[in-house]
């Protein structure tokens, strides 16, 4: 799938992280205006929206203390002992992660450069490492971490912004029925009039073409579903469907979150996920109009054996563990080391050892990320509200730095 589309939120630096549109994001990454088209949703329609999907392997990002016996820091490479927390992560669930990202280097030249992180062929010896690993062991990923790579300092030390999205879940069915009359359509033909604007698809412009792949029972959900870009579809005959982002209409992007700022309903620091969807239900009667106010509309393909969000380099994302990034600053597919406070998590602070898999219009500058939440009621309110503080170390194979210095 290509790259998340999240959309910039129009100048609200500080609400950027709520509303980006992940199915925006991702149209315009991959040059058709999407690894995810509208914004993403830690940005979240309102700021702008912004947001990608998960494998159920964990439920939402985790903070507090660990269950293990503690690391002696004698035990820890000496250029990781400035990490703060390092020892106490669990690395293997962040490994879970990086073998996905292992798939997709696999599949590329061996010349080909990961920007300041060196080319695939440096890459690819730590990828054949992390194949003989047994799965869960915390003790030997962290190992195998201090091992092949080495901590190279992003920003400067500086503070950026961190945001988070979540895999949307719908309910729905393959025919329209009473309940279910949202219909989620596939890409349509384009034509030299191009395709139609959001308002004139919802109000019929694509009917009897063809086009539906399903109905869901909620237009709410429908259009966050759009600012994810992917998600799962819980069906009347009891199947789960996943539904990922296809194309776009190529319209323009408004963030509606923009717009109850503008109307003084909300103020920037109190417009969240929870407060736009909140609005929209508790004003039916506006709702169709503000959301017709963004004119782009996002277009579905469906997997049902494939469930589970997918980021820019269309693999799997790890809840937890999967952090969107701008990619002019940081290469898709390294381990970060992520510290964030202010994170909606017992204690209020993550450290924590993350991937780069993932896009977002709304994601940009070297210090900026949005942190994969999963599926659920629970990702999404944390997705919601997150706005951190934090920064952000990469690791790099030393093979790498050793051929740097040659």
């Amino acid at each position: 799938m290509p790259p998340d589309e999240r959309q910039d939120d129009g100048g609200f630096s500080t609400l950027e992280p709520a509303l980006a549109g992940k199915g925006i994001a991702m149209a315009q990454s991959a040059g058709c205006g999407v690894r995810r088209v509208l914004a993403r949703v830690s940005c979240l329609l309102a700021m702008g929206l912004a947001a990608c999907t998960t494998t159920g392997e964990r439920p939402v990002a985790q903070g507090g203390a660990s269950a293990h016996p503690p690391v002696s820091l004698d035990m820890i490479a000496a250029d990781f002992r400035t990490l703060p927390g390092w020892a106490e992560d669990d690395h293997a669930e962040a490994l879970a992660a990086f073998h996905r990202s292992c798939d997709w280097i696999r599949g590329q030249s061996p010349d080909r450069r990961l920007g300041k992180a060196g080319t695939v062929s440096d890459w690819q010896p730590a990828c054949a490492a992390a194949r003989s690993l047994p799965a869960g062991d915390r003790e030997a990923a962290r190992t195998f971490f201090e091992t092949h790579f080495t901590p190279v300092s992003l920003g400067g030390g500086t503070e950026g912004l961190f945001t988070g999205y979540y895999e949307a879940e719908l309910h729905g069915s393959w025919t329209r029925t009473d309940r279910y009359t949202v219909p989620l359509y596939r890409t349509p033909p384009r034509t030299k009039r191009g395709i139609p604007t959001r308002e004139r698809i919802v109000n019929g412009a694509l009917k009897g073409k063809g086009l539906e792949i399903l109905w869901v029972d909620d237009p709410i959900d429908a259009f966050f579903l759009e600012i994810q870009g992917s998600g799962r579809i819980r069906m009347t005959d009891g199947s789960v469907v996943g539904v990922h982002y296809a194309g776009q209409n190529g319209r323009p992007y408004y963030p509606i979150g923009r717009h109850l700022i503008d109307e003084g309903i909300a103020t920037p620091e109190q417009v969240t996920l929870q407060l736009i969807r909140s609005w929209l239900k508790a004003n039916p009667g506006q709702a169709k109009r503000v959301m017709n106010m963004n004119q782009s509309y996002v277009f579905f393909r469906t997997r049902d054996s494939d469930v589970g969000a997918r980021g820019a380099l269309n693999t799997r994302l790890v809840p937890g563990r999967s952090l969107a990034v701008d990619p002019s600053h940081v290469p898709l597919g390294v381990p970060l080391w992520l510290e964030a406070k202010d994170v909606p998590v017992p204690g209020g602070e993550i450290k924590r050892l993350v991937v780069a898999q993932d896009t977002g219009g709304a994601i940009k500058g070297e210090v900026r990320g949005d942190l994969f939440w999963g599926p659920g009621a629970e990702a999404a309110d944390a997705a919601g509200v997150m706005k951190a503080r934090g920064r952000y170390t990469m690791l790099v194979p030393r093979r790498s730095v050793q051929t740097a210095q040659r």
